[in-house]
């Protein structure tokens, strides 16, 4: 976890670009799936954090799992929602930002999390609302492997990357209509469903681990300037054209 309480210059013009992509949830053909897994990947290099999670809200209030930045982060995030307790799940529904600097110190508070934080290789955990005004639509979480502290300017940085995210996506919401978003978050979690199918696919093809299988997908997305959403359908489909590592 970042202990500094300086915000490195170098990283300025980063940080506007995930302003910019914030931004973008405005524009037509805008893909759920792919803009928070962007964010979750900016987060991580830009708080020099170890991994993200990102729970979303359905339409009931329920929150899912939408994205993470490694394979660890969400089966922590699912196991989080199973367990029925978290620091996630405290903060969704508090719409406070949770420092926990050592999850371990926590287990009377979080007796399933937190043993299974521990495991999954991660100390700290940071969490932070998804929340404008009264409307919480979920919440981020920011997880270290070493206990250890979020330093000030990197705890507002974060926050202020989560607060314009809520907005841009409060605003692609009510640009679309209720019924719009409720079938697209559906769609968006359909979506989830097949990418994890197109990473057990490939991770029987290649023999890779999950978190390899997953970095190969979204390499090859990128690189062919493909929805990965799209080459995941391909992949189950057995219609890719996914080259061996």
């Amino acid at each position: 976890m970042d202990t500094q309480s300086g915000w490195p210059p170098n990283r300025t013009g980063e940080l506007a670009e995930v302003f910019v992509e914030c931004a973008d949830t405005l524009v037509a053909g805008f893909d759920l799936v792919e803009f928070l897994l962007r964010l979750c990947d900016r987060c991580v290099r830009l708080l020099e954090v170890d991994a993200v999670g990102l729970l979303l809200a359905d339409p009931q209030g329920r929150l899912q799992v939408m994205a993470a930045s490694t394979h660890e982060a969400r089966q922590l995030e699912l196991y989080q929602l199973q367990a029925g307790e978290g620091p996630c799940l405290e903060c969704h529904r508090s719409g406070t930002m949770m420092l926990i600097d050592d999850v371990a110190e926590h287990v009377d508070r979080w007796p399933r999390f937190s043993p299974a934080c521990r495991q999954a290789g991660f100390a700290a955990v940071h969490a932070l609302p998804m929340r404008y005004g009264d409307r919480a639509i979920g919440a981020m979480n920011l997880l270290g492997r070493s206990p250890g502290r979020l330093g000030p300017d990197s705890a507002r940085i974060a926050q202020a990357l989560t607060d314009v995210a809520t907005i841009g996506l409060l605003q692609h919401r009510e640009r679309l209509g209720q019924a719009t978003v409720i079938e697209q978050l559906q769609t968006a979690l359909g979506s989830r469903v097949v990418i994890e199918q197109a990473k057990g696919i490939v991770v029987e093809r290649f023999g890779l681990d999950p978190e390899r299988a997953f970095r190969l997908l979204r390499g090859h997305a990128r690189d062919h300037n493909h929805r990965l959403t799209e080459l995941a359908r391909a992949v189950v489909a057995g219609r890719d054209d996914l080259p061996r590592p």
